[in-house]
């Protein structure tokens, strides 16, 4: 070993020991800085993904290490997908984006200036809104759409369509537009939750219609029992207008909005005016809602009811000003289930039940409810109105807090209704029963209760509870109150007395037959 001595030795083994140290020291370094470096990867990738959700920053508040932040991980080799566009309907499905449920008139050619023909534009709007469910077809206000006559129809258009009405939609004063006439304007049929709403207006331009055919349209029988105390007391009609191209307008005028067959329809916050003939009508539907919606035509213009009711039943009507030339509401028959409360009346010929049963015809009318009324110089109030030779029958009606003022004939039964000078007298009537007058209260210019009911079928369970009229003395012949055939009960006194009325039932009254039983 000659020269190798303790002391190197023991420097060889210090040697050897350090080198020892350092290669383990190196080791662990190495997985130290490896685990470090996967750690803030996934709290980078954490972080990423708390902000998508929170939107907020986030920092490492770990270690005092210092080294660098690594570098932002490389961006993905393809870019994701763009989230859907169309928001998903019930069930998982994808629908149309919000936009393409609504059809603006103006998006089909429409040009809203009031003397283009808008109708084609009209037709195409529904034609695409009829294939979306809760669609809605936009009127836009600021704007007048000359229409003519068109069909809105089902039965294959999707449910629940919104008409949209802000905007005016005016008819044409032009003859050679209705042909040899129409019965209805604007129509909408076979349909299933429609809505017309909004702020808009209807006019039908009735006037070129009015000065024509005034004097040849059926006149109300009522008006047979206004006797003015100076004869020469001048017949108010409509002032004269030609149509726009100076042709005469048809016979056959039409009604401005119709809604035949169809279920679960409202009407809320528009207004139709001056219509040829009625504003608003509904026939064979079930389910009708009607309130903030208001009529307005001048009391002359003739035949103007401001809602006719036919083969209808649950119908609500309520909170709507009704001023018009004919019955400010009309139920006919076919109609039950009707509920009207808080409507002002006024000017027209009041809220009419009929006239039913005409040519020989059955009528059913049952559960009618009319209350909290207001009316104002309207030829009638409450009335009933039947002609001879029906059949059928009214019952279960109630008239209840009517305020009228200045109305000529408050409270009527005419079972010898006639729109004619002369009508044939027949013994065949509709049944009236359960006829029901509670808290009718104002003033009268004419007479108070006027109740003529058939020889044949008299009126039974008529009653009269809180009646007050008083009379006011203006341009007309006054009577006392007048009955005939007509049986019920006084539940109060009345004002002015009704001593007319036979208590009780009738001693022989006939039977109706199976086929007049409703």
């Amino acid at each position: 070993m000659g020269g190798f001595s303790f002391k190197n030795f023991t420097f060889f083994l210090i040697v050897v020991a350090l080198v020892w140290w350092s290669n383990i020291e190196t080791s662990n370094a190495r997985r130290v800085g490896k685990h470090w470096r996967q750690r803030r990867t996934d709290f980078t990738s954490l972080s990423k993904k708390k902000g998508k959700h929170h939107g907020g920053n986030h920092h490492n508040h770990g270690g005092k290490s210092k080294q660098k932040t690594p570098p932002p991980p490389s961006p993905p080799l393809s870019t994701p997908p763009a989230p859907p566009t169309k928001p998903p309907k019930k069930g998982g499905d994808i629908t149309a984006p919000a936009s393409s449920l609504v059809f603006n008139v103006l998006d089909f050619g429409a040009k809203g200036d009031g003397s283009t023909d808008d109708t084609k534009a009209f037709q195409a709007a529904w034609a695409a809104a009829c294939k979306v469910e809760a669609s809605t077809v936009n009127v836009p206000s600021e704007y007048v759409f000359l229409v003519g006559p068109i069909s809105f129809s089902g039965p294959y258009c999707q449910h629940n369509i919104v008409f949209q009405l802000d905007g005016t939609i005016i008819a044409p004063t032009s003859s050679k537009e209705w042909g040899s006439g129409l019965l209805q304007w604007l129509e909408f049929t076979k349909l299933v939750g429609l809505t017309i709403q909004g702020s808009g207006t209807i006019d039908g331009n009735g006037a070129v219609w009015w000065q024509d055919s005034s004097y040849d349209d059926p006149i109300d029988d009522e008006s047979k029992l206004i006797v003015p105390l100076n004869s020469s007391l001048p017949q108010n009609h409509p002032i004269p207008l030609r149509g726009s191209l100076g042709g005469k307008m048809p016979r056959i005028k039409p009604t401005a909005l119709r809604f035949y067959g169809s279920f679960n329809v409202t009407v809320t916050g528009i207004k139709i005016q001056n219509s040829p003939q009625c504003h608003l009508k509904f026939d064979n539907c079930v389910g009708v809602m009607v309130y903030n919606f208001s009529v307005s035509s001048p009391g002359d213009s003739p035949n103007t009811d401001g809602i006719h009711l036919q083969n209808s039943k649950d119908v609500l009507i309520r909170s709507s000003n009704l001023a018009c030339g004919d019955d400010c509401i009309s139920i006919q028959t076919g109609c039950t289930n009707v509920y009207i409360h808080n409507v002002n009346c006024g000017p027209g010929h009041g809220i009419s039940i009929g006239g039913l049963g005409k040519d020989n015809t059955k009528a059913c009318v049952s559960n009618i409810t009319v209350r909290d009324i207001v009316m104002h110089n309207t030829m009638n109030g409450v009335r009933i109105k039947t002609w001879q030779g029906g059949s059928g029958s009214v019952q279960g009606i109630l008239f209840s807090n009517v305020q009228v003022s200045e109305v000529q004939l408050p409270i009527v039964i005419d079972q010898y209704y006639c729109d004619k000078r002369e009508c044939t007298n027949q013994t065949a009537a509709v049944a009236l029963s359960g006829i029901n007058y509670e808290n009718i209260r104002g003033t009268y210019t004419v007479k108070p209760v006027h109740f003529a009911c058939s020889d044949s079928m008299p009126c039974t369970d008529v009653t009269l509870t809180n009646i007050k009229l008083q009379p006011l003395q203006e341009h007309y012949h006054m009577y006392d109150p007048y009955c005939w055939q007509t049986f019920g009960e006084l539940y109060t006194p009345t004002v002015p007395p009704v001593q007319c009325l036979q208590i009780g039932k009738p001693l022989s009254n006939k039977i109706q037959g199976v086929s007049d039983v409703c």
